[in-house]
Parts: structure tokens; C-alpha cells; sequence
């Protein structure tokens, strides 16, 4: 029993840091150390975990399930270690906080104004921007940011969560122009983007099969607020590509139809800070909280 967690911190560091070089520095031990451990790990489990070349590490199928548990379970570690420690000390002191502005509304701002109340000490400070800001000189103590992160001296992250993008289109427009039978035939129909500083955002789909396709939509309608994309797709604008949590009441209400076969590559949902050598409470109990209870809004 004592042995079970043996490897699990590494391997989990490994997924989200990128690749044992990057969990190395992040946990101060040798990148030899990292695959040692995960090697023996996967002896244990009679598994292997990662896909390896001279170059980078990519997971199996059974290593992303895997991770996906792992992670669950450290969460729930972590936050009874926060409850336990919440109960000795008060979360007290001001948080300043950035996050996206639908997502942060959606989502985020429920479950911190929930903590908020629990912990009448606790100051938030909550913006709300899709810019990327600048922890460092902009005074931030926390930024929850969406998919591949950039590469930024100083900072931390941890992965809270992922959410599943879907295709959808209201049913008087399939009705109208038809249902497309495959991603090439996205060509023909009116398509709905998010855009932002000029950039369209291109569609990463995965097919049944699992191939991942990189599709860039061209089109005469580029947005730059989720909300409004989701609205015109609704009013016969055409087919859009957008967060499952977001077109969930749509679909629901039957607004919007999901379009073909096909799924999307979870984004990745991490909160990122100015590392420190020992994280506030104050801090813990945010990031806890979030890593605890966002997944189940993202469902």
C-alpha cells in the first residue's frame, strides 16, 4: 500500500510540465532521476506510459487515462490538505486575480465568490480580460489561462481542468444548407470564428478514428466574444466551433445541433502565479478549490 504513490508525483509533473527535462527543473532532481522513476512506474503497472523519441515524450492512450486519474486523485489530496489546514488558520489577505471574460464569469466567478464567503477575511480582486496579462508588472498574484501555455520565466502552473470543444449550428440552418458529412465539406457553409488582434483562431478536430486535423475556417464573420459567436450560430449564422460548457443550455434548449462525427482535443485549463518558495494559504485555498470543483462545471 505504501508503495502505491511511488512515481505518481513525477509521472503527473512529467504530463504537465511537457516532458521529463522541463518536470526535472521544476521538481530540482536530474532528468535521468525522472525517467528512472517513471520507468520503474511503468514496470509496476505492467503499462507504458509515454511514447518516447531522442526528442519529446508523448503519452499513450492508457497514460492519458491514467494521468486523468492521477490528477483527480492529487487534487482531492491537496484539498483535504487545505481543509486540514484551512481549519487551523484563517484564509485571510487580498488576492488580485485575471481570468477570461465569459469563462471567468461562467465558470471561475461562482466558485470564488462561494470561497469568498466561506472566508470572510479573504479579499478577491477579480479582472476580467481575454488579454494575456503580465503578472509581474501589471501586480497580479494569479492568472487562469486557457490551452498551450507560453513559456514565461518565474511563473508556476498547474493544470485545473480541460474543457471539450464541439461543432454546432442552429437547426433551421441544417435544415436549410444541409448537415455536412465531413470536415471538407465545411468549405461550403457560412462558418462563424473567434478572432482576436486581427488572428482567426484555427478549429483542431479530432475524426472518429482519432486523427487530429488543424482546420482554419475561412469566412466573412470573425468575433471576438464567445457569447455573440454562440448567439449568431443560434439565429442561422451558421456552423461554429465553440466550448461544450458554453453551447450546453443552447443545445439543451435545442438552439443549437451538434454537426458531425467528430470531437475536439481537450483545452487545458491551468492556473499560473509568480513562483514562490511556499505558497500562500490564501493562494492554496483558490487553486484547491478551483482544481476541485471546476471539472464538474466543465461536464
Amino acid at each position: 500500500m505504501n508503495d502505491m504513490l511511488n512515481g505518481i508525483p513525477e509521472f503527473v509533473e512529467a504530463v504537465e510540465a511537457g516532458g521529463f527535462s522541463a518536470a526535472a527543473t521544476r521538481m530540482n532532481l536530474s532528468r535521468s532521476a525522472i525517467g528512472k522513476t517513471i520507468a520503474r512506474l511503468e514496470r509496476r503497472l505492467n503499462t507504458r506510459l509515454f511514447h518516447r523519441t531522442t526528442r519529446m515524450q508523448s503519452l499513450t492512450d492508457e497514460g492519458q487515462a491514467f494521468y486523468e486519474r492521477c490528477r483527480r486523485a492529487m487534487d482531492e489530496i491537496q484539498s483535504g490538505e487545505a481543509m486540514l489546514e484551512s481549519g487551523r488558520r484563517e484564509v485571510t489577505g487580498r488576492v488580485r486575480i485575471s481570468m477570461p471574460v465569459l469563462f471567468g464569469r461562467r465558470c471561475l466567478a461562482p466558485l470564488l465568490l462561494e470561497l469568498a464567503r466561506m472566508h470572510p477575511k479573504l479579499e478577491l480582486d477579480l479582472s476580467f480580460s481575454d488579454r494575456v496579462v503580465d503578472l509581474f508588472d501589471e501586480g497580479f498574484d494569479l492568472a487562469i489561462r486557457n490551452g498551450v501555455l507560453r513559456d514565461e520565466a518565474g511563473l508556476a502552473a498547474r493544470k485545473i481542468a480541460f474543457h471539450g470543444m464541439t461543432l454546432c449550428a442552429s437547426p433551421d440552418y441544417l435544415a436549410a444548407r444541409g448537415m455536412p458529412q465531413s470536415v471538407a465539406d465545411l468549405g461550403d457553409h457560412d462558418l462563424a470564428v473567434y478572432a482576436r488582434a486581427g488572428e482567426t483562431k484555427k478549429w483542431t478536430l479530432l475524426q472518429s478514428d482519432g486523427t487530429a486535423i488543424d482546420y482554419f475556417p475561412q469566412t466573412r464573420l470573425r468575433l471576438d466574444d464567445l457569447e455573440v459567436i454562440a448567439d449568431a450560430a443560434a439565429s442561422g449564422m451558421g456552423i461554429t466551433w465553440l466550448p461544450c460548457w458554453l453551447v450546453r443550455d443552447y443545445v439543451h434548449s435545442g438552439r443549437l445541433a451538434q454537426v458531425l462525427p467528430v470531437t475536439s482535443r481537450p483545452v487545458n485549463i491551468y492556473a499560473v502565479w509568480p513562483q514562490v518558495p511556499q505558497l500562500p494559504l490564501k493562494m492554496r485555498a483558490i487553486i484547491d478549490l478551483l482544481a476541485a470543483r471546476l471539472p464538474a462545471v466543465m461536464d
